[in-house]
């Protein structure tokens, strides 16, 4: 990550919410390995650029095999059950070749059907 975005990235999540900065931004990323530690992007179809501008998809997979923090102290046990998401980034690059925003798009709802959450 340290060499495709900015130290002062800005990152967009799928809930609304954003983060400022590479440290926030891999601690964000290393969240999803706390529960799935196989996750992975398995595929990349979809690669489209155009001036600063990237739209990539993919498709994200693992299984929910570790207790997964939630937020308020306590954890979600693990169900066992895999996942495979579809996903989109689009990124904002800079003159220096590195992202400075980046927007992270995947279905939060058929995320947590899959790990037998919702």
């Amino acid at each position: 990550m340290r060499e495709s975005h900015s130290e002062n990235i800005r990152a967009h999540w799928p809930d609304g919410h954003y983060t400022d900065g590479l440290a926030r931004h891999i601690e964000d990323m290393k969240f999803q390995f706390t529960f799935a530690p196989d996750t992975r992007v398995v595929d990349h179809p979809v690669r489209v650029a155009k001036d600063n501008l990237t739209a990539v998809t993919g498709v994200a997979t693992g299984t929910f095999t570790r207790p997964m923090p939630d937020g308020k102290g306590g954890f979600l046990q693990p169900t066992g059950k895999k996942y495979a998401i579809n996903m989109v980034t689009v990124g904002i690059w800079n003159k220096h070749g590195v992202m400075d925003e980046e927007f992270i798009i995947y279905d939060q709802l058929t995320f947590m059907q899959q790990l037998g959450l919702a």
